[in-house]
């Protein structure tokens, strides 16, 4: 008979198995998480707080590259563009004789020198006034008759490197005729037609936009030469790539950093009927707008030479404060685009979005929180676009678990309500892309993944084979199938040899982090929903 004593255990083992009646299933096509099954953040085992929610900045309502007239308007537009044909056929005329000119000097210029990794020749120099004065009958031809100037350019040997705004591919010929100065380019410009000649005669300093090497050695070269007063001026368009000229982007460093005094210049270009900047305009078009133009308005002003304060000064400061004299003059905002922005918009923009302006992200915002680079960010979009977005650019639930291979669960709809900021249901490109670089750059990421290719991969073989993740996918998640592992399973296959290795492993997390949350072992049951309802207690 049991003794019933007050201080005898009620449980008298030490191992006790509870069965719990489960909820009710979800419904796997549902548009959206479930009203109050999600909360808190998912990515707890990176070292996060469960209370910490995801910060997703408002996106600004400037555009820094739309052109104002893309498209020709108004019965004047239409009316002047008639009257100027002739007119445009005799400075095309004009443009393409120049050009030539302008080739064939250069050319001889360029005649039989090899060393040019030093200062260019006087007499080749002056062989180069004909190139130059070429270049000012070229502007003319595009409709500049005047220019008007403000201040005057600091000598040389004040200000050894010059920064200025970029609107349109007018301010380089401009300042080739001004200034003859060597220039900071793309080496893709090497390959133009007869301009990658002239550039090449400027000593131009091509950098890789993407290799750091290449930008580390463009910095160095900036400094050999700005150290040297035989050299020419170093010009430079921090923003790396043009803009309408309403607003200023976010400054690359390069100018900056070797610590020489700079003379800002800004360009302007006053219009009423036709935006002369280049923004989302094809390059025929703009000159063709700009050749049926009576005259084109171009102004250039000239702003006092910026130092560094002290030798202690940092490249970052300095650019500050370049930026803030730059954007004063202008009378405009700083954003937070750059280049890689406009790689977003031309994805979107192949991908046929209505909006492409709403996948930007003001990249450099991002590139301080996270070091993500614009290629990654391009990758995130591609992956974002696969997921079918509507015309307002937004993401539905069963789009976002369709491309992640993953299965409608609660730790899905956790996932999908983290990075749903605004609780709306549907999530845009910048939530998406701010929350996969949250969790790719965390400092525990790259350790969860070690964990997860360790917990999933037999410690022999050093790979996954399909049964392996089958039997680690439905112990955390038995509600799942053997089509849907094998969906996931290809995921991460890249290269269909029937095995994932840890490089495949790691290369598929980096694609797609948010999917970490579903490999980290002590996640299982907290979060996908337990054991068929079976609750083990030792």
């Amino acid at each position: 008979m049991p003794n019933h004593d007050i201080t005898s255990p009620l449980i008298t083992s030490d191992h006790l198995i509870l069965t719990v009646d489960p909820l009710p299933a979800a419904d796997t096509t549902s548009a959206a998480p479930l009203s109050g099954t999600a909360g808190g953040n998912p990515f707890t085992f990176l070292g996060c707080d469960e209370s910490e929610a995801l910060t997703v900045p408002v996106p600004m309502t400037v555009d820094p590259f739309k052109n104002n007239t893309p498209n020709i308007e108004g019965v004047y537009e239409w009316l002047k563009m008639l009257l100027c044909l002739p007119i445009a056929i005799l400075r095309l005329v004009l443009f393409g004789l120049c050009l030539a000119v302008g080739y064939i000097a250069t050319r001889l210029a360029l005649e039989g020198w090899k060393d040019k990794e030093n200062p260019m020749p006087k007499w080749r120099c002056r062989l180069m006034w004909v190139t130059r004065i070429c270049a000012r009958w070229i502007l003319f031809s595009f409709g500049y008759q005047w220019i008007k100037r403000k201040g005057r350019p600091a000598p040389r040997e004040v200000a050894p490197i010059i920064v200025s705004n970029h609107v349109s591919y007018i301010e380089p010929i401009f300042y080739f005729y001004e200034l003859f100065p060597t220039i900071v380019a793309s080496e893709s410009h090497d390959a133009l037609p007869f301009v990658g000649t002239i550039i090449r005669a400027m000593q131009v300093i091509y950098v890789d936009r993407f290799s750091p090497s290449s930008r580390k050695h463009a910095v160095k070269e900036i400094k050999r030469r700005a150290s040297c007063n035989r050299f020419p001026r170093v010009l430079l368009f921090p923003e790396g790539t043009t803009t309408n000229g309403r607003s200023l982007i976010s400054f690359q460093l390069g100018a900056f950093i070797p610590g020489y005094p700079i003379q800002p210049v800004i360009v302007r270009y006053p219009h009423v009927h036709f935006d002369q900047s280049w923004g989302n305009v094809s390059l025929g078009k703009l000159m063709f707008r700009m050749f049926t133009q009576f005259h084109n308005f171009f102004e250039v002003e000239y702003l006092p030479v910026i130092s560094p304060l002290h030798d202690k000064e940092t490249a970052v400061h300095f650019r500050e404060r370049a930026c803030r004299a730059i954007a004063s003059a202008m009378n405009v905002v700083q954003t937070g685009h750059t280049y890689g922005d406009i790689m977003l918009y031309m994805k979107a923009q192949e991908a046929k979005q209505e909006n492409p302006s709403s996948f930007m992200v003001e990249m450099a915002t991002l590139e301080s929180l996270f070091h993500i680079r614009s290629l990654e960010a391009v990758e995130f979009l591609d992956k974002f676009l696969a997921m079918n977005p509507d015309p307002s650019g937004r993401v539905q639930y069963h789009n976002f678990l369709k491309v992640l291979r993953l299965k409608a669960c609660p730790l899905s709809e956790k996932m999908f309500a983290f990075i749903d900021v605004e609780k709306c249901g549907s999530i845009t490109f910048r939530q998406f892309l701010y929350g996969s670089s949250y969790v790719m750059k965390h400092r525990g990421f790259h350790q969860a993944c070690e964990e997860a290719f360790a917990e999933c991969s037999s410690a022999v073989k050093g790979y996954i084979v399909e049964q392996e993740l089958q039997d680690f996918m439905q112990h955390a998640i038995p509600s799942w199938n053997e089509n849907e592992v094998h969906e996931l399973f290809m995921l991460f296959d890249d290269d269909n040899d029937g095995r994932i290795t840890k490089d495949d492993f790691h290369s598929c997390l980096k694609k797609n982090p948010l999917l970490i949350a579903f490999l980290t072992p002590h996640l299982q049951h907290k979060e996908c929903g337990g054991n068929n309802g079976v609750l083990e207690i030792v």
